[in-house]
């Protein structure tokens, strides 16, 4: 069948309005287990529930994602499918596609922000597939779109999750025989001196590899700190995310005495947080993270803001099935990041939904070159694989 989306000529981009918003929760393989430190993120055997996204304008369509992960954060299968259908869906049908502005304004009055900026997931998930039709539209991937692509790829990292220090070797190997040449750890899922060996061990297996931790918020001041002295023996290179999200003063605390970068992930949701740790010196690295700071639209402000406040970009997915994995890509491609990145979905979940997609070689993602995200749906097999999470 022909790919969902394809088009013989571009369409009319100022024409374009949306007409309809459709979600399908999808049962995914699951390759490995992987957690983090507030539990399980994907269970080998299990399949692993994502929640796809197509938009529709004047026959075009486009197709995002969203990572239901209550281990991580609020937002579950169900909250996502219903946020989208009863509340984003009506908000934005009879808009034009173009107006992403206008899109993030209207998910706002229809869901509004609270300390997170609410329910990012799902407004992620409906940005994203506007991305994609816009640039289906065009006949353009989205950093022609944007006018914006500073690199054509990008290293990825092998993620050490849940193992202890004696099964980190295995889970080395198999990264570095794969031609990963760079290892992210998740710690917070041990006691203090298990971590350190979990990580110790990485080191021993990949001496010379660049190496970074991601706490996920498990660390107090005290405790980051001891960690932190303790890493940058190992040869650490970032300590992303010690302190829970919104202990502002423990992170500028942290930041002033840690020997490490003190890298922020759940701590920035909106760009107005990156803002605050800016202004408070309490920000030595921004990761950027399309689902968390809900879609490409704002990502990509927050990004230009760490650009432009001189704080250093890293990049980082949500497990992502490959739709976005190439929405990560073009975003953190668009930016030039050049160190290692955290786009771990396909060491952990497959996207048979996906034709033509995002090429992996060696521990090198490439950034895709067909129109929009460059990921072609084959919605036969996206329907095979819905699940009626709300039954």
């Amino acid at each position: 069948m022909e790919p969902t989306g394809a088009s013989s000529q571009p369409a009319a981009l100022a024409s374009l309005v949306i007409d309809r918003v459709e979600t399908f929760a999808v049962a995914l393989p699951t390759h490995r287990s992987f957690g983090v430190s507030g539990g399980a993120v994907a269970v080998a055997g299990l399949p692993s529930i994502r929640v796809l996204v197509k938009v529709s304008a004047d026959g075009v369509h486009g197709w995002g994602e969203a990572t239901p992960i209550p281990a991580w954060t609020y937002e579950t299968s169900e909250s996502i499918v219903t946020t989208i259908d009863r509340y984003l869906a009506p908000a934005i049908t009879g808009r034009p596609a173009w107006d992403l502005d206008g899109v993030d304004r209207a998910f706002d009055r229809a869901v509004n922000r609270g300390f997170s900026i609410g329910a990012p997931l799902a407004k992620s998930a409906v940005d994203v597939a506007l991305h994609d039709l816009l640039g289906r539209a065009a006949g353009v991937p989205l950093g022609v779109l944007w006018g914006q692509r500073r690199v054509e790829s990008l290293r990825l990292g092998w993620i050490v999750s849940g193992q202890t220090p004696s099964q980190v070797g295995e889970s080395v190997a198999e990264g570095l025989a794969l031609g990963y040449q760079a290892f992210k750890v998740k710690i917070g899922l041990h006691d203090e001196e298990t971590d350190l060996a979990v990580v110790a061990a990485v080191r021993e297996h990949a001496p010379s590899a660049p190496l970074w931790v991601d706490a996920n918020q498990a660390y107090s001041v005290h405790s980051a700190l001891r960690v932190a002295r303790r890493l940058d023996e190992l040869g650490v290179t970032a300590f992303e995310q010690p302190l829970p999200a919104n202990d502002v003063a423990g992170l500028r605390r942290l930041r002033d005495t840690s020997p490490l970068p003190v890298a922020l992930d759940e701590s920035l949701r909106h760009p107005s947080d990156l803002a605050t740790f800016v202004r408070l010196e309490a920000v030595d690295v921004a990761i950027a993270k399309v689902q968390r700071s809900g879609g490409l639209t704002l990502s990509r402000r927050l990004c230009q803001l760490a650009e432009d406040s001189g704080v250093r970009l890293m990049g980082s997915g949500l497990t992502d099935s490959d739709l976005g994995l190439a929405a990560s890509l073009h975003l953190f491609a668009a930016h030039g990041i050049d160190t290692p990145v955290d786009l771990n979905g396909r060491q952990f979940i497959g996207s048979p939904y996906a034709g033509p997609t995002v090429t992996v070689e060696k521990g090198v993602a490439h950034v895709p070159t067909g129109p929009g995200l460059g990921v072609e749906v084959d919605e036969d097999v996206v329907r095979e694989l819905a699940v009626d999470v709300l039954a």
